[in-house]
């Protein structure tokens, strides 16, 4: 199957007692499943966040026709979404007025290892 894959990065807010409660609101099932649903709904097949001291890295793969500008657009209108970064901005380096595209910087892949 054929995908795209996106990698970004954001930074969290230096206190600890947040960045664990920012790791729960992101456990197995903890994320709200209107989110989840609307990043389904974009285009998004699969996602997975790490961390190291405050910063956040995210592997997001998509369909293979996704247009990451055009979705990001679409999900910021569905349901919860704005009311969901204001939540998470508290524990994150950012506004709480941020779109979730204006949070987590796109990377530049510089290196692959592979065929």
């Amino acid at each position: 199957m054929e995908y795209k894959r996106y990698c970004k990065a954001l930074k969290l807010e230096a206190d600890t007692q947040l960045i664990e409660e920012y790791k729960k609101v992101h456990a197995l099932g903890a994320a709200w499943p209107e989110i989840t649903q609307g990043m389904r709904d974009i285009g998004i097949t699969d996602m997975e966040i790490y961390i190291v001291g405050t910063q956040l890295f995210m592997i997001m793969d998509t369909v293979a026709d996704f247009d990451h500008d055009a979705a990001m657009k679409i999900l910021a209108t569905k349901p919860r979404q704005s009311e969901w970064e204001a939540y998470v901005s508290r524990f994150q380096k950012t506004s709480a007025d941020a779109s979730a595209d204006e949070k987590w910087q796109l990377m530049e892949r510089i290196y692959k290892l592979g065929l």
